[in-house]
């Protein structure tokens, strides 16, 4: 595979940059030319692999990336791009196994190496990538990326001080570094150090003045709860996590919240006679779960990524990249049957304009649903973990807000989702707008 004179190569590496720009005729034409010179070439079906997935065509990835294997049943670089497939599609079981067994045939690799904290990452297995990268640093010990996401993870895993040394030596390296400083100070204040993070809050600020993300944070520093999180932040959240969202929703997390919602929506509408505005759609999960509709079912969304995500399902009749506060305001009054926000109140903060806006824009007879987490009865209204960077919401203030707005409502105590094998507490909130 590593022959200098090797034909295949810019062949090989082409197609790769032709599919991660989608562009996958041009992807095919140079692996059709690859298999030519070399028709045994176990790379050309990685790759066609991938192509395939990137096309939607997950079975014939599969299949490709076996037929592959079969040439080459040892070839490490090949077992991994196999496992990071498993991974993404939510078989974390097999990913984590052919990840091992690739880092046990060649333990040396960078591409290996790096393919087995992806797939550690995926499948949410933080102590896993950790060790994985300590092997990468063992060998490359000045390598910046692998020091920046083995200080990002020691900061999940609440190892704030390793973190932080870590964090500090990338820093003194490179004091302008706004990555190494944002992963510092996202350290500190889960630490619960907010002077210290209000020091390197105020030097992002002066590295970008009014930047809202820092001036959210910086808030934060200082010990206040912002009213809402900024878009800007939970766009660059979203879509770095487009991806592969579903899968560690649906397989790590156990999130059902939306096939409980459809089930429900479908009881009192079971002729699909209905127009549905779903804020936050994200990858559509929710669509997914209903299926096409006989009226109007809008999507909107602050990620891009989570959008074209949707987009594939076909069950959208819009798809729109805002907030939303923003689509609550443009939207005229009684436009719909149903107003979704699943999963999204963790991020909003405050809901103060939210409720009433949605009570604005819903029919009459219609319904709000929406999810929180729960806070304590003898708690704040509102509160913000600093370990999860989520809103938690007090449930009776949160009812007392839809009363106020003459919602007639119904709340269920559930579990939103698991993280890190715990079940997360929450409550859903059927607020009925009167007829």
């Amino acid at each position: 595979m590593n022959n200098t004179a090797d034909p295949n190569l810019p062949l090989i590496e082409a197609a790769r940059t032709f599919i991660d720009n989608g562009q996958l005729a041009e992807a095919a034409a140079a692996l059709n030319q690859a298999r030519a010179q070399i028709p045994s070439d176990p790379r050309v079906y990685m790759m066609a692999g991938l192509m395939s997935e990137k096309a939607g065509n997950i079975d014939g990835a599969f299949q490709l990336m076996q037929q592959g294997l079969t040439l080459a049943p040892e070839w490490a670089p090949g077992i991994i791009v196999l496992a990071q497939l498993q991974a993404r599609q939510g078989q974390f079981p097999e990913a984590s196994d052919n990840a091992a067994y690739a880092l046990e045939l060649d333990p040396q690799s960078r591409i290996v190496i790096d393919g087995a904290i992806e797939v550690a990452h995926i499948a949410g297995a933080l102590d896993v990538a950790v060790r994985h990268l300590r092997l990468g640093l063992g060998q490359q010990p000045d390598d910046r990326k692998w020091r920046i996401l083995l200080a990002t993870d020691l900061t999940e895993l609440g190892e704030y001080n390793e973190a932080l040394d870590v964090w500090r030596v990338l820093i003194d390296e490179s004091p302008h570094d706004e990555h190494a400083l944002r992963g510092r100070m996202h350290a500190l204040l889960a630490a619960g150090r907010l002077d210290e993070a209000a020091t390197v809050t105020g030097k992002l600020l002066e590295l970008s003045p009014g930047n809202p993300v820092y001036t959210y944070y910086d808030a934060r520093a200082r010990g206040e709860t912002p009213a809402h999180q900024p878009p800007e932040l939970n766009r660059a959240l979203f879509d770095s996590a487009a991806r592969v969202f579903d899968q560690r929703l649906q397989s790590g997390l156990r999130y059902r919240l939306p096939h409980l919602t459809a089930q429900k929506i479908l009881k009192k509408f079971p002729d699909r006679k209905l127009s549905l505005l779903d804020l936050g759609c994200g990858t559509g999960l929710l669509g997914a779960q209903l299926g096409k509709i006989s009226g109007r079912m809008t999507g909107v969304d602050v990620s891009p990524n989570m959008l074209d995500q949707a987009r594939r399902l076909g069950v959208y009749d819009s798809l729109d990249v805002a907030d939303l506060h923003e689509t609550l305001r443009a939207t005229p009054p009684s436009s719909y049957d149903i107003v979704a926000a699943l999963d999204v109140c963790v991020y909003v903060g405050d809901l103060s304009e939210a409720i009433p806006a949605s009570f604005t824009v819903l029919a009459p007879g219609g319904h709000l649903v929406f999810s929180c987490e729960i806070g304590a009865d003898d708690g704040p209204d509102l509160y913000l973990d600093p370990l999860t960077e989520r809103y938690v919401h007090k449930r009776s203030a949160v009812e007392a807000l839809c009363r106020a707005s003459d919602f007639v409502i119904e709340t269920e105590l559930t579990v939103l989702r698991y993280q890190k094998g715990k079940p997360v507490q929450g409550f859903v909130v059927w607020a009925r707008k009167p007829a």
